[in-house]
């Protein structure tokens, strides 16, 4: 008995010997399984806060800008009353009945002094005029409706301005509508007749 007792014992912690180590490769799984979830888990949060704070400065951004040009329609628009207001002047100055008259000056005089608020109420909105005459034409803020013969200036340079332009802060409202000068055609074939004689 004493020979059977102590093989069953035997048998018994090898059982016993097996169970464990089942236990620990168990137990050792499941730490490998959470430690992967944990580290899963980490990674998600650590992309989920850095899609929230881009979306946060995404919004900070649209905030500034939309305080910061969130009248920019308005403004385009406010530039057309600026516009009728000149073209009004030129009307009422280019009248027949009314030329040197007391009464077309007053109405100029008045016509002026809302047009010079207007400007300035824009100014206060950080609505600046483009400065174009004798300026070099610059596609970002000018337009070139046509060109000028005109030799004293260089060509490409705006020599009148058809509309004004404007812009908002470092925005452009509108760009201005220019002419442009350009040499006259005699200009040009100097060059090519003085090379030919020589």
């Amino acid at each position: 008995m004493d020979k059977e007792e102590s093989q069953k014992t035997k048998s018994d912690n090898l059982e016993e010997n097996r169970d464990n180590e089942d236990l620990k490769e168990s137990s050792e799984k499941k730490n490998l399984e959470q430690e992967d979830k944990t580290k899963e888990l980490e990674d998600k949060l650590a992309r989920a806060y850095a899609e929230i704070e881009n979306q946060r400065r995404r919004f900070e951004k649209e905030k500034d800008d939309a305080f910061d040009y969130g009248g920019f329609s308005l403004a385009r628009e406010t530039l057309n009353l600026i516009d009728n207001l000149e073209r009004s002047k030129l009307a009422l100055e280019n009248d027949e009945k009314l030329k040197n008259s007391e009464a077309l000056k007053k109405i100029i005089n008045h016509l002026d002094i809302i047009q010079k608020d207007m400007i300035s109420i824009l100014k206060k909105n950080n609505i600046e005029e483009i400065k174009s005459i004798d300026q070099k034409l610059d596609p970002n803020l000018h337009q070139a409706m046509m060109e000028i013969d005109d030799d004293k200036k260089e060509p490409g340079t705006v020599v009148q301005e058809i509309q004004k332009g404007f812009m908002m802060k470092d925005r452009l409202l509108r760009p201005s509508l220019v002419a442009v000068s350009k040499k006259t055609k005699e200009e040009e074939k100097k060059p090519d007749e003085d090379q030919k004689s020589e």
